[in-house]
């Protein structure tokens, strides 16, 4: 557990005093859960929506293929080999993969070529199979064009529903580079609505005094439209929040010095696709045609991406805290009954932390100071050597049992048991002006023990060194790390080092 310490708030708290102020991190309303803020993009949803409807509609292609078969009992045999045999192939050929424009013509030579080869080895494979007869080659290949038809009507439903989705309902998106070709690019995607994209800025470098006129003359002559030129990485982050950007089209001439830009746009959890506003020879993405946004040939930039943590955490998270709960019952009422004694009532304080994608959430610890104020609590740096405190209330610190209620939290999933520590919103938007990466922190849930704890960043440290680790905690997460963190965090409180 972290012995961190920070000045504690009374429940009463107003919400003035916690405010971030405008800086490059957005700290979410406690109202608006589940929605983008700060870190966070909700869009691998879509990608996940578009895949598990391409799969639907070729796993429902196979089965009434399988239809023409007049055995039943052939039938029942065949139909897990082939719809498990058409998945993976799928898979492997990157048939399910999100594409800006999707063209279900252009991928219909491989979805038939895959499809044959997996009614093939579903053949061979049922010969090995007593309960399934021998497939007629004439069965076999009225079975893969019926197939065939299916998936691709299916498919061009699919993607007819999106596109119309997108054209409808275009997607904010914002062009980086120079500012005369990206005004161009985003006056071609105004021209296409087909495109589905609507620029709403341009991402640029601090121009000086003569390309600003330049630029000036060339949207008076119509060059190009009158979009916002950002230059700094607040107005950057205001834009992508406030917009609901998800993607950025990225210029292959946009100099060296958009660099920067690459690391707040991957915090920003953005689709980053790399156009080409005047050579047409960009290489496509690799195993898939070239794509083509009004005309420009383009490709994906992998973007630096949070790993998914999956249901394991979460469940890891579930069985210790509970656990721990129970077992720690009556060294949690032996606390609060001492502390009630020694500091009055108030036994339990709660305070504001902001946690994922920049939520806020309610942590929970025994109170062992009282600050003079709320905004004393909201704005002070605590450091662990406190001198305004009890001896018991030294000790719940120096032991960090006044972190045990933490466990109610991570039980609730406002945090988990590893993870980067959570501060208040005052501090979290003072480190990210100062720190570039700190918001980056926010991608994975916050938590009370992480790397940086067990290497001794805690209390009055540096803030730097601490979301360094933080992001290399995030950046190689593991479920055995998770594992690794706490047992090294027990031996920390073991030899009474905190973690």
């Amino acid at each position: 557990m972290s012995a961190e310490r920070t000045v504690a708030s009374s429940s009463g708290q107003s919400r003035q005093d916690t405010q971030a102020p405008p800086g490059t991190f957005v700290v979410a309303p406690r109202e608006a859960m589940g929605t983008r803020a700060g870190t966070s993009a909700p869009h691998p949803a879509r990608r996940r929506r578009s895949a598990a409807a391409l799969m639907a509609v070729d796993c429902a292609a196979a089965l009434l293929a399988l239809l023409l078969l007049q055995d039943p009992r052939q039938r029942a045999v065949l139909a897990p080999l082939l719809v498990a045999g058409v998945l993976v192939l799928n898979v492997r050929g990157r048939l399910y993969e999100y594409a800006v424009l999707p063209d279900t013509l252009g991928r219909l030579p491989s979805l038939a070529g895959r499809i044959v080869l997996g009614w093939s080895l579903t053949a061979v494979l049922a010969t090995a199979l007593p309960a399934a007869d021998p497939l007629a080659p004439e069965t076999l290949l009225r079975a893969a064009a019926a197939q065939c038809a299916l998936s691709f009507c299916g498919r061009a439903l699919v993607h007819w529903h999106r596109r119309t989705g997108t054209v409808r309902r275009p997607r904010p998106v914002l062009v980086l580079g120079p500012s005369g070709p990206a005004r161009g690019v985003a006056a071609a995607l105004l021209r296409r609505p087909g495109c589905g994209m609507r620029p709403v800025g341009i991402v640029g470098e601090p121009a000086e005094p003569q390309q600003d006129q330049d630029d000036g003359a060339d949207t008076a002559s119509g060059a190009g439209p009158e979009l916002p030129v950002l230059r700094t990485e607040d107005e950057l982050h205001r834009a992508v929040i406030q917009n609901d950007v998800r993607a950025v089209l990225l210029l292959t001439d946009r100099g060296p010095g958009s660099a920067r830009w690459l690391t707040a746009l991957s915090g920003l959890d953005c689709d980053l696709w790399e156009l080409d506003a005047r050579c047409p020879d960009v290489a496509p993405a690799p195993g898939g045609p070239p794509q083509y946004v009004a005309g420009f040939p383009c490709r994906p930039l992998v973007a630096t991406r949070i790993r998914r943590t999956g249901i394991g955490k979460r469940l890891l998270d579930v069985a210790v805290s509970g656990a721990l709960l129970l077992v720690t019952a009556p060294v949690l009422a032996a606390c609060a009954l001492v502390l009630r004694a020694v500091e009055g009532p108030g036994v339990i304080f709660r305070q504001e932390r902001v946690g994922k994608d920049g939520q806020l959430f309610t942590l929970l610890k025994f109170r062992t100071h009282r600050p003079a104020d709320p905004q004393e609590a909201a704005t002070r740096w605590s450091v662990a050597d406190e001198r305004r405190i009890s001896p018991f209330c030294r000790f719940l610190r120096g032991t960090s049992l006044d972190e045990l209620p933490q466990l109610w939290n991570v039980l609730r999933g406002d945090i988990s048991l590893v993870g980067p520590r959570p501060e208040r919103p005052f501090f979290v938007a003072q480190f990210s002006q100062a720190y570039p990466d700190y918001a980056r922190r926010h991608r994975m849930p916050t938590g009370i023990t992480g790397l940086a704890q067990i290497h001794g960043l805690r209390g009055d440290t540096s803030i730097e060194d601490r979301c360094r680790f933080d992001n290399a905690y995030i950046d190689s997460w593991s479920f055995w790390q998770d594992l690794c963190i706490l047992l090294r965090t027990l031996g920390c409180l073991v030899r009474r080092t905190g973690s």
